[in-house]
């Protein structure tokens, strides 16, 4: 891990806004109004002997359809514990905001996404040839293609350990468009790292390539301005802002974000990974020490699989249908006499040809979802089947460990049937409360086996899994909201060589990372544990 770079002169900021402060403010005061309403509303009702019964006899049939609801235990006991601490006031919050799902919103925007899996046709010559090779985890695989995330081949992956690394990368890549640009980030940042993105933008426009940009509002109102976006905007970059925070206020729908982060460039080369556009992200300023984050640039057919997802996004945020997400689909020169498959196929079965993994690197999936699945998760699904399927190793890096009951005991039952799990957290955390309900989960993993080490050097914000046979670079971390709240994506790849520098990374950062033991979290102080106990009845709402 190459950690020098990040111990070179810092040159970037952290910038931040008074626009973004008054938004936040705004919407704060809204939503306070609108909780004191329905407080003011609960006195009103107890005191009504008779309302107050009717609201009592309506509030068992709310939590036996609470029990009862196809969705996550957290989810179900957080409201529990709301009703349960208010019996009224909460009771008029489930019904509110926690059972009406905004299902007309999630509707609408399903329909965007629906429309996008035309484009998403599995391949049954490249399930052929990964199935020649990979076994384990061919049930994840047919799982994800019926969940319309098609297994790509004919792909090559390099694998980047520290954000400024892969952002050297992407500004390479950025300098040499010629048709399109695609860019969306949770965060964007004013700052030295946003000048050189800026700055290519406004010349590759210039030139003709078309450019769009999708950035989710709450993640960057704090650190961008109107006139950050206006500049850009009349250069001629095309500018979407994703769920705007006062727009759904009434529905509580300012929950639910893109989290994503995907960069395509004439749908030749693609990334994904854990960064965003900001300085602490290349480590050109200092937060939390040293900031680790991973990520993946992909060359070859799976570009395709991130850049319906950006199109899914774009065209959902827009309420515009773009009818052909194929005119952003790379064509191989045409004065090819074979096409992609047949290359890639004959270069797997020829015995004469050279192959240094034997046909088994380059397969790709790129999965992504988000509230408008629910209750289908696919992102969680597929963590649980990696997680079952794993016999020799499975080693994750996670900036938050906020786990429900499946996951923790599947991590659980791998570890007692002795497949090497390891966890990497932060040593120096991002959010306090989030790091304190992250400690929480270790016990009862520590307690089973599971080996989990904390990065020392400062904040770890990588998010990776990697097993026997594959491993996955995306947005997801292994929390709540991640899983079953905000929209995510990552990339699902099974190569020898990229493997193998996922798992060499893991081992590095573990180098610098202080091992916790059952033992010291048992010693943790009373007031940690009883607060511990008590944030961790709110997991899934953090």
């Amino acid at each position: 891990m190459k950690e020098n770079k990040s111990k070179r002169k810092k040159k970037g900021y952290v910038k931040t806004y008074v626009s973004g402060f008054i938004r936040a403010f705004v919407i704060a005061l809204l939503l306070l109004l609108q909780f004191s309403l329905v407080f003011l509303l609960s006195y009103y009702l107890s005191s009504a002997v008779y309302i107050y019964l009717a609201m009592e006899f309506f509030g068992v049939f709310a939590v036996v359809g609470l029990v009862n609801q196809k969705t996550n235990a957290s989810f179900k006991i957080g409201w529990l514990v709301i009703i349960t601490l208010v019996p009224i006031a909460g009771l008029i919050m489930y019904f509110l905001w926690g059972a009406n799902r905004s299902e007309r919103i999630n509707k609408r925007n399903m329909s965007y996404i629906s429309y996008g899996y035309k484009f998403l046709v599995p391949d049954k010559r490249i399930l052929e040839q990964y199935m020649a090779h990979y076994h384990k985890e061919s049930s994840a695989v047919t799982y994800l293609e019926n969940c319309h995330f098609p297994l790509y081949g004919n792909n090559n992956f390099e694998y980047y350990s520290l954000g400024e690394d892969a952002f050297e990368a992407i500004i390479a890549d950025l300098e040499k468009a010629e048709r399109f640009i695609f860019i969306e980030f949770f965060i964007v940042a004013d700052g030295v790292l946003w000048n050189r993105i800026k700055n290519i933008l406004i010349d590759k426009v210039k030139q003709g390539v078309e450019i769009k940009f999708l950035y989710d509002d709450y993640g960057s109102m704090f650190r961008t301005s109107k006139q950050l976006w206006q500049e850009i905007k009349d250069a001629g970059v095309e500018i979407a802002e994703f769920n705007s925070i006062g727009k759904y206020l009434d529905k509580l729908y300012l929950n639910y974000r893109s989290h994503q982060k995907i960069i395509v460039i004439d749908g030749k080369v693609g990334y994904t990974g854990g960064f965003n556009l900001a300085d602490e992200y290349v480590n050109e300023v200092e937060r939390f020490g040293i900031w680790k984050d991973t990520g993946v640039r992909i060359e070859g057919d799976g570009v395709f699989g991130l850049t319906a997802t950006f199109l899914q996004m774009w065209t959902m945020t827009c309420e515009k249908t773009i009818e052909d997400y194929n005119v952003y689909k790379y064509i191989e020169s045409a004065d090819k006499n074979t096409s992609i498959v047949d290359e890639f196929e004959s270069q797997i079965y020829d015995s004469g040809s050279e192959n240094k993994n034997d046909g088994r690197s380059g397969f790709c999936q790129v999965i992504a979802d988000g509230p408008a699945n629910n209750p289908e998760n696919p992102i969680a699904d597929t963590t649980l089947q990696l997680i079952y399927s794993s016999t020799k190793y499975l080693y994750i890096t996670t900036p938050y460990l906020i786990l429900d009951d499946d996951i923790m005991e599947a991590l659980a039952i791998a570890a007692k049937r002795g497949t090497d799990v390891r966890i990497i957290t932060p040593g120096i955390p991002d959010k306090k409360i989030v790091n304190m309900i992250t400690k929480h989960s270790y016990g009862y993993l520590l307690k089973n086996g599971v080996k989990i080490y904390e990065y020392t050097p400062g904040f770890l914000h990588a998010k990776t899994i990697v097993t026997d046979e594959c491993a996955l670079v995306g947005t997801i971390n292994m929390d709540f909201r991640s899983l079953f709240i905000h929209y995510e994506c990552g990339a699902l790849m099974w190569d020898e060589n990229l493997r193998h520098k996922v798992k060499e990374d893991i081992f590095d950062t573990i180098d610098v990372s202080h091992v916790i033991t059952y033992e010291e979290w048992k010693k943790r102080p009373a007031l940690t544990k009883i607060l511990q106990n008590f944030f961790a009845l709110f997991s899934s709402l953090m």
